[in-house]
């Protein structure tokens, strides 16, 4: 959702990410190399939170752009934060950048940057979950790997 562009390999769903040599870039079982029959129903596959996603980016004027891009203060640096907002249309993403651990933080949104006053409140919906939450200008976030390792929330 950072950007409006991006792409994957195929079995990167997989987790499939041995290197093709040593310090490489590029994975061994890249398709660039081979066809690889792979199975899409594995219960550790990351294809339907792939496809949940790209579901949201297109249901969301907000992710199709670049420049509307504006990053939020959290208290951990392994949280990102940040939104993007076009016409009525705002979206809120935090991330958690370990995917090893669960990570706390504190969310500090810029509210003008929103197109709110400092001290405002706002209804969000997370496109991932199906909750729904009151914000301010401060927020407490928990995110785990594996089963909640983001928010993407839309401001109603």
């Amino acid at each position: 959702t950072l950007s409006p562009t991006w792409g994957i390999y195929s079995g990167y769903e997989l987790a499939e990410n041995t290197p093709l040599r040593p310090g490489s870039e590029e994975y061994l079982d890249s398709e660039k190399y081979q066809l690889k029959p792979r199975d899409w129903h594995t219960p550790d596959t990351l294809a339907p939170l792939i496809t949940r996603l790209n579901d949201i980016r297109r249901a969301h004027p907000a992710l199709h752009r670049l420049r509307n891009l504006r990053f939020h203060g959290t208290d951990n640096e392994q949280v990102l934060a940040y939104s993007k907002r076009d016409g009525d249309d705002t979206v809120i993403v935090v991330v958690n950048l370990d995917p090893h651990h669960t990570q706390e933080t504190t969310v500090s949104l810029d509210m003008p940057q929103l197109g709110l006053e400092h001290g405002a409140s706002l209804s969000v919906h997370d496109e991932l979950t199906g909750a729904t939450y009151t914000w301010g200008s401060s927020n407490y976030v928990r995110l785990e790997p594996g089963s909640a390792p983001a928010h993407v929330f839309h401001v109603r």
